[in-house]
């Protein structure tokens, strides 16, 4: 009798289990039956989870009752949207969310107020929600390869930001907002649509990496001379014919560079007016002592 009871019930079951939603191929084959915590690697520092190449249209909605997760991989898919419920992720310290096909952000990422590293590159976004900026302990932020043009003026609450990617959007001058972030220690705007870099780049007091190429800049601001941490300013392929005479303060620039990795002044493919090209083509130290001796015969 207890027999045909518990073959009944197992019957019952399956045939719920038959009517239940069907799962999208690639999330039964992820859980395949499995506990979703099962799939959380918990590291020493970190619990994470990596939904990385998953072929995901969506964001699978067992993620939302995974409140521990702290590193979440979502990069390489196909999302087009990301819903409000990723405010309830509050534990996050990294996402990233590069390579899908997202033409905006929730909200509610603002209420992700552990996160300190956050890539967004390699999408479809027009704008950054201002909500971003309630993210005070956000280090790392890349939003490059988009098609923003604009940042909203709350970025300048992010005080603890040190490194920045906005290289390849479209943006025709550099955002007010960031002349605030006097953390920053890596600026990235190379492939934009910029036309000048303001004097008010000397205020970016603790920038050591400065890549602005691949734009129409046709002068440099004699306030970028004042930025002596940089170890690493690339000027490469824009429209610049002179350079600023106090150029030489940047002590810290090691060399001419030609190398994208190396550190330097990278100046290569502009239409600099002559004797500068040849002046160049001797290497740093003599740039910088022309650069000095054409100041102080002026």
């Amino acid at each position: 009798m207890g027999t045909e009871h518990s073959k009944n019930e197992g019957r019952r079951r399956m045939f719920f289990l038959r009517k239940g939603p069907k799962l999208p191929a690639w999330e039964d084959a992820l859980l395949s039956g499995k506990e979703p915590r099962s799939l959380l690697k918990r590291g020493l520092r970190y619990v994470s989870l990596s939904l990385i190449m998953k072929g995901m249209t969506s964001v699978p909605d067992f993620l939302w009752g995974l409140p521990e997760v702290q590193k979440l991989n979502l990069s390489r898919n196909q999302l087009v949207v990301i819903p409000p419920s990723l405010g309830k992720l509050d534990r996050l310290v990294v996402l990233n969310l590069g390579s899908n096909c997202l033409k905006g952000l929730p909200k509610e990422i603002g209420l992700l107020r552990n996160l300190k590293v956050l890539f967004v590159n390699m999408n479809y976004l027009t704008e950054v929600p201002a909500e971003l900026s309630l993210c005070r302990k956000l280090e790392v932020l890349s939003l490059s390869h988009n098609r923003i043009s604009q940042l909203p003026l709350s970025f300048t609450d992010l005080t603890s930001l040190r490194k920045l990617n906005l290289s390849n959007n479209r943006f025709v001058q550099i955002p007010l907002c960031i002349f605030a972030l006097k953390t920053l220690d890596f600026l990235h705007l190379g492939s934009n649509r910029l036309e000048n870099i303001a004097e008010s780049v000397q205020y970016l007091v603790n920038l050591q990496i400065f890549i602005i190429e691949n734009n129409n800049i046709r002068t440099l601001p004699r306030s970028l001379c004042f930025l002596t941490t940089l170890e690493l300013l690339n000027v490469d392929y824009n429209a610049i014919q002179t350079l600023p005479d106090d150029l030489y303060l940047l002590h810290r620039l090691p060399r001419i560079a030609w190398n994208p990795m190396d550190k330097g002044l990278h100046i290569a493919h502009n239409p600099l007016s002559r004797p500068l090209p040849e002046v160049v083509e001797g290497g740093l130290d003599v740039l910088f002592n022309y650069l000095r001796e054409k100041k102080e015969h002026n």
